[in-house]
């Protein structure tokens, strides 16, 4: 019996170089119905496309969270993010989340399938969360973006906690919000691309999900 991988520690994670994000210019949030049919009809020409969600944060026991608010999507080359209170993005945000042809790839991906069924009535289907992925390696404890792209990739992902709580449900995002929740979709997508590079890529059995439901 092989023993299980353990991941760096926050030290191990700190010495190493940094992850280079994508910049303001090549991420995207469209506004219009045409802007937003553009952007998903950009995004459904990959088979694979990194995936996230950002809501409002919760404060107080027992409050229900109102998110998603933010819905992202991101290639190798360029992000797009969907505000969910928006009505102008609702069709596209559905037709993108209920692809079984572009696969969503992300990481804690678990309640984000719940949440999006309740916000917007549209499944999630064609999703590969790589936190599953890392934990059938062996891995034991969960694997998030920053620790995957230290073990993949061997750099250190930047994430903010200031951002993170931020108010997601804003009409406007501020180019901080923006560059976080983008490359929270494009760290998945970099990891993916790392680990499917090659011959071993080709042999790994991906645990894609909501193929058939």
């Amino acid at each position: 019996m092989r023993p299980r991988p353990l991941p760096p520690d926050a030290e191990h994670i700190a010495a190493l170089p940094p992850f280079t994000p994508l910049t303001l210019e090549r991420i995207h949030v469209p506004a219009t119905e045409d802007e937003c049919g553009q952007a998903a009809a950009e995004i459904s020409r990959h088979g694979y496309v990194g995936f996230d969600t950002e809501s409002k944060p919760t404060f107080h026991k027992g409050e229900a969270s109102t998110g998603p608010h933010v819905v992202q999507f991101a290639t190798s080359e360029r992000a797009w993010l969907f505000q969910v209170n928006n009505p102008a993005s609702r069709a596209a945000i559905a037709s993108l989340l209920g692809s079984t042809t572009t696969v969503k790839v992300g990481f804690g991906l678990k309640s984000d399938r719940s949440h999006i069924r309740a916000r917007l009535g549209a499944p999630l289907r064609a999703v590969l969360d790589l936190t599953t992925w890392f934990r059938q390696e062996g891995y034991r404890n969960e694997i998030g973006v920053k620790t995957a792209v230290a073990i993949v990739l061997g750099q250190q992902f930047s994430k903010s906690k200031r951002m993170s709580t931020s108010n997601w449900s804003l009409p406007t995002l501020s180019s901080g919000q923006q560059v976080y929740a983008a490359n929270d979709a494009y760290g998945a997508i970099a990891v993916f691309n790392a680990l499917n590079a090659g011959a071993a890529g080709a042999e790994r059995r991906w645990p894609i999900t909501g193929l058939d439901d």
